[in-house]
């Protein structure tokens, strides 16, 4: 016949049992609340551990960060600005005759900034204020899908 055993933490009171066989108190001393080492513990209470992990992290560690529901995409669509390209018109396009031709097919082009030379550019879409500036310069948009 087979007995029920009893838990070890239950058989393991009375005179000098206050280790439960774990040998020294001392060895035990790093259980409890304060959880493991290194980062273990460092939730509910953590207080003790927050200027650590500050520190090492900084403060996005601690909570949620932005609200988006699951169903809503990221826009992940190439943008640049009209600025941008005014101030990198060497690297970014061609000299013809003296306006600058602009290949800019994958990106967006946004408005934000002052446009100094006569640009055309070829691009997937463009915002209305990024319109106006290009041909207030005396440039030229052609988008792609129009």
């Amino acid at each position: 016949m087979k007995l029920k055993k009893r838990t070890k933490s239950s058989r393991m009171h009375g005179r000098k049992m206050g280790t439960h066989g774990g040998g020294a108190r001392k060895k035990k001393k790093k259980s409890g609340s304060k959880g493991g080492v290194g980062m273990a513990g460092s939730g509910k209470r953590a207080d003790q551990k927050k200027t650590l992990i500050i520190k090492k992290y900084g403060n996005k560690y601690f909570g949620k960060q932005g609200v988006t529901s699951r169903g809503t995409e990221r826009n992940k669509e190439n943008k640049i600005n009209v600025r941008q390209i005014d101030a990198n018109i060497e690297s970014y396009g061609k000299k013809k005759g003296d306006k600058w031709e602009v290949d800019a097919i994958d990106y967006k082009i946004l408005g934000t900034g002052e446009v100094n030379n006569k640009i055309i550019i070829k691009a997937k879409s463009a915002s209305k204020s990024a319109i106006e500036k290009i041909k207030k310069s005396g440039g030229e948009i052609i988008l792609e899908n129009k």
